[in-house]
């Protein structure tokens, strides 16, 4: 029988790249598999070239798949972004900022990205936009989850006729104010028991050992910037299967806020890791990733997600509270995450997939997309929409930054438009008011192909920090938590 022959050509024709690997392909199998033919041969090869990690230890096969696995990238160089990013569905393109768009462009064209989306309500943030959706490879953005990870609304919809807003407006108020805490780095001076707490991973990670106690004071607040707890009206127009609920008219208690020092703290350390394992150029710096087979990666998936249940947590014991003090139990609870990172499957394969500033939309996921103090806040279902990754906006999003509001809005402008839509508001800045938001209609009108609107929220009573924002805050647009 004749011995094995092959040709460079051969081996290129079927997808091996220039270089040393094909001579070394063809010296290997011309000596061990001399007897295959040439046929048998380029099978070989094809399943080599196919799965090179399969051949990694193969005795006789794996100085072939070394060169063709991927070279690992020195800690600490500098990563080059593609030259043409990945296409990105813009949904509500003609009322996003040019900053939002140029970040997304950004994170497009990095290497681990594989899908994304930029919601109505965008702007611009750190890293990714504040409603940027982006689909990575076995990576993980810090700062594409955001600073306040698990960042998140919650809805209580309670059997009470909500005319007791007005008949009772002190009542409400007084538990509004007794129910949580408001401002930068506040906590309450003794802690609430609750499971979370407790959780093994404050034992595993030094990082979280100690934040533990502060987390443990800090539970069942609600911070600073554009968080709030407030009752209002809920309207129902029709029953909707996935939620419940009858149609008519009830009492809601809304929330929105995160994870405090807990998610700030994770947030900053691990994109410090990041950025020093992974140099970006320019401003692409604060994308800089973490694979998820990587120590630090596998450390800040279990960080990210026990700050996600830490937040929810902080809104269940708001919600426990005052559903005490009201001597009922809410008809249904509606919640979700906006600031946080899922695995997901996409197309087949599974990604990461991060949300920040953008509420999950999956085929008949329940979610909240609030307005401002004045304007309505919306129960939605989500309808699958896969050119949104199965996303939707967070909110209205904002229009002017933080300082921008304080020196265009006035303390009169601010109060007119409360009387005018008869809120009561506990706190509150300029740098918070409803003219400081785009037009949450006009928000939701722009994404109807990605979520039903199964009800409304209207403000009546607003709590809200109502302390100046720090010189940090007023400099962006981004909530950075505490």
């Amino acid at each position: 029988m004749a011995k094995l022959k092959l040709k460079g050509k051969d081996l290129r024709a079927i997808g091996y790249p220039e270089g040393p690997v094909i001579s070394i392909a063809m010296n290997l199998m011309e000596r061990h598999y001399k007897h295959h033919s040439t046929e048998q041969a380029i099978d070989i090869l094809k399943e080599v070239l196919a799965t090179p990690a399969d051949y990694a230890e193969d005795a006789i096969l794996a100085p072939v798949a070394q060169h063709l696995l991927p070279k690992p990238v020195p800690e600490g160089a500098e990563i080059s972004l593609n030259a043409t990013g990945i296409q990105f569905n813009v949904f509500g393109g003609e009322f996003i900022e040019p900053g939002a768009m140029n970040q997304m462009y950004q994170a497009a064209k990095l290497p681990v990205s594989i899908a994304g989306a930029l919601m109505p309500d965008a702007h611009a943030g750190y890293g990714l936009p504040i409603g940027g959706v982006l689909a990575t490879e076995n990576a993980v953005i810090p700062y594409g989850v955001g600073v306040d990870i698990g960042c998140r609304m919650c809805l209580s919809i309670f059997d009470i006729d909500p005319k007791e807003l007005t008949q009772r407006e002190h009542y409400f108020t007084r538990e509004l104010n007794e129910a949580t805490l408001f401002g930068g780095g506040r906590q309450f001076e003794y802690s609430t028991e609750h499971p979370v707490i407790d959780r093994p991973e404050f034992g595993e990670l030094s990082l979280l050992k100690a934040l533990q106690g502060k987390a443990a004071k800090q539970l069942g607040s609600s911070g600073s910037g554009n968080h709030f707890a407030e009752f209002g009206i809920v309207e129902i127009n029709e029953k909707d299967t996935q939620l419940g609920v009858e149609a008519g008219t009830y009492l809601g208690l809304l929330t929105h806020s995160g994870s405090r020092a807990l998610g700030a703290n994770i947030a900053n350390h691990y994109t410090k890791v990041a950025k020093q394992k992974r140099r970006l150029p320019g401003e692409a710096n604060n994308l800089a990733w973490l694979t998820m087979d990587e120590q630090e990666g596998i450390e800040y998936w279990m960080a990210m997600n026990l700050a996600g249940d830490y937040a929810s947590a902080c809104h269940h014991v708001i919600h426990a509270k005052i559903a005490k003090q009201l001597a009922r139990q809410p008809l249904k609870m509606v919640e979700n995450h906006h600031n946080f990172a899922w695995r997901e499957m996409y197309e087949g394969r599974e990604v990461i997939v991060h949300r920040k500033g953008a509420t999950p939309a999956g085929k008949n996921v329940l979610g909240i997309i609030p307005g401002s103090m004045t304007a309505p806040g919306f129960i939605v279902k989500g309808k699958g929409e896969l050119a949104a990754i199965n996303s939707a906006s967070h909110g209205a999003g904002r229009k002017m930054s933080r300082t921008a509001a304080m020196n265009a809005i006035t303390k009169s402008a601010l109060q007119e438009m409360l009387t005018k839509h008869g809120v009561k508001l506990l706190g509150g800045g300029l740098d918070e008011a409803p003219h400081a938001y785009k037009d949450i209609y006009t928000v939701m009108n722009a994404q109807q192909h990605l979520v039903d609107t199964v009800g409304l929220f209207y403000p009546k009573i607003v709590k809200m920090d109502g302390t100046a924002p720090k010189p940090w805050m007023k400099k962006g647009k981004e909530e950075l938590g505490e």
